[in-house]
């Protein structure tokens, strides 16, 4: 005769065993998971080649005096030199670096940047160590 007072136990201890098992192997795979989707992604309707274009760099050295690729230019008067060397030799969509010597006053080195933009560049930076 079965006893319907009887209340069975019943021992999860296992289930619990096997899924922290399981959860702790998903864990440790889940960061290596990669997942890549193939795009494909449209041409473009026309193929034009950059050109990169080089760019000006302007040293003030100690002494005031400014070398631009090279050739010198007083510090005196250098807004006006600029203006018209850059509007002959130089592509004014050209990045400008400005490099000075860390004694200069700053409102002389602001002054050289500052005719720089008014001649028509818009990429201007100063180059720091």
């Amino acid at each position: 005769m079965y006893d319907w007072d009887e209340n069975p136990e019943l021992n999860i201890t296992p289930l619990v065993d096997v899924m922290l098992v399981l959860l702790a192997i998903l864990m440790v795979i889940a960061p290596t998971i990669v997942y890549e989707e193939l795009i494909k992604l449209p041409t473009g309707s026309e193929k034009k080649a950059l050109s990169k274009k080089p760019p000006v760099n302007i040293v003030i050295n100690k002494n005031r005096e400014i070398l631009l690729n090279g050739e010198k230019f007083q510090f005196k008067g250098f807004e006006d030199n600029f203006y018209l060397y850059a509007q002959d030799k130089l592509d004014l969509k050209s990045a400008v670096m400005i490099s000075a010597d860390k004694r200069l006053a700053y409102g002389e080195v602001m002054m050289i940047l500052g005719s720089i933009k008014r001649s028509g560049f818009t990429e201007v930076s100063l180059a720091t160590n």
